[in-house]
């Protein structure tokens, strides 16, 4: 994927908890299937989340055991991984605007 916007990459626990919050609702079933793979500065293969917003383009590093254990031990998610329902409008709400569900991306065409 190409793109001009600046790139950032960061951890996912230094994200502002807006971005967080945000990337919860863009995947919402959880992180580790949606990891992509790229090589750093001095050429180790790591692991990141993809996340876009209008302004810049994250690459959160995790690895897909720090993938899980984030959900695991994040009350906002269920016992199944799954963002709960409530935080889910919650979210929405508080971010309108600023969030663009992308879940239906690959249903167009």
């Amino acid at each position: 994927m190409a793109t001009s916007k600046p790139r950032v990459l960061k951890d996912f626990e230094k994200l502002d908890t807006a971005i967080q919050e945000q990337i919860k609702l863009s995947y919402p079933s959880g992180f580790y299937q949606h990891l992509v793979s790229y090589v750093d500065r001095e050429g180790n293969k790591r692991m990141a989340l993809p996340y876009e917003t209008d302004d810049f383009y994250y690459l959160v590093r995790m690895s897909i055991q720090e993938a899980k254990d984030i959900i695991e031990d994040d009350d906002d998610y269920d016992d199944d991984g799954m963002l709960k329902d409530e935080i889910q409008e919650n979210y929405a709400d508080k971010h309108g605007d600023d969030f663009e569900d992308d879940s239906d991306m690959d249903d167009e065409d």
